[in-house]
């Protein structure tokens, strides 16, 4: 018996990968957060299969659903959505597993932030603007932030970041950020990404308040910073006609194979 930990992907019920449909249609008991994975996804479970959400249940009643199917040999397909390495609360419920000496695995998933800056067409990360990419979000109720990782630290280093779970703090996003990027710097706002009611807000630090809808809630993912709509920045060495490389040498090169 194993329990797979399955990232669902962001929303589309397509954006799931093989390896995580495979090992949904063959776990007789599927445990999924049905707040946020899309019942597309459901789909794939197979014929008979105890199907739960997990929304309403505490850490104990979810924990106590992976025992009833270890003691009858059940694999177990526990979903979470977009990507499990982030937010996820899957390391509490590891460890309860490895407590007990209750298998799993893990299998990733599509992460929102991917998701978002393919709905706007962006790459996050262009030469000469930016990078790196800081995935991070403000303390709320469930996670106060560690003192080191305010959100203005980050800001210092002017690259794009992708601001998870604060969008009703996007007041206090606003001010912390406009001191370090400046109040025309382009911000997007990206709500339910890849679904298929999908919303796109684009602004800058100054307008982006003005511009958000009631319903613009908890799942909306704020993104910062210069690469957002740029068409003013260096090429990539990458395709230079005179790079060196292993697959595209323009002499010879000793350490790299014939």
């Amino acid at each position: 018996m194993t329990v797979h930990f399955i990232g669902a992907g962001p929303g589309a019920a397509d954006l799931l990968t093989l390896r995580g449909r495979d090992l949904i249609s063959a776990s007789p008991v599927c445990l999924y957060a049905g707040s946020l994975v899309p019942e597309g996804v459901l789909a794939h479970c197979p014929a008979g299969a105890r199907v739960v959400n997990t929304a309403p249940l505490s850490l104990d009643e979810i924990i106590a659903e992976i025992q009833a199917a270890d003691t009858q040999g059940l694999d177990v397909a526990r979903l979470h959505s977009g990507d499990l390495s982030v937010w996820s609360a899957m390391g509490e419920q590891l460890r309860r597993l490895r407590m007990l000496g209750i298998a799993y695995d893990v299998t990733p998933g599509v992460p929102s932030f991917a998701a978002a800056a393919a709905g706007l067409g962006a790459e996050l990360t262009l030469p000469g603007l930016a990078q790196s990419l800081v995935l991070t979000r403000l303390g709320g109720r469930a996670s106060p932030m560690p003192e080191g990782e305010r959100l203005a630290a980050f800001a210092a280093t002017g690259t794009t970041l992708a601001l998870h779970l604060s969008i009703h703090r996007l007041v206090d996003v606003v001010a912390e950020l406009t001191p370090f990027y400046g109040a025309d710097c382009p911000v997007a706002v990206v709500w339910r990404a890849s679904w298929p009611d999908e919303r796109i807000v684009r602004g800058t630090l100054a307008s982006i308040e003005a511009m958000m809808a009631p319903e613009i809630d908890r799942t909306a993912l704020i993104l910062v910073g210069r690469v957002l709509g740029a068409e003013v920045f260096e090429h990539s060495r990458l395709y230079a006609a005179d790079y060196d490389r292993r697959y595209r040498p323009t002499g010879p090169h000793p350490h790299f194979p014939a």
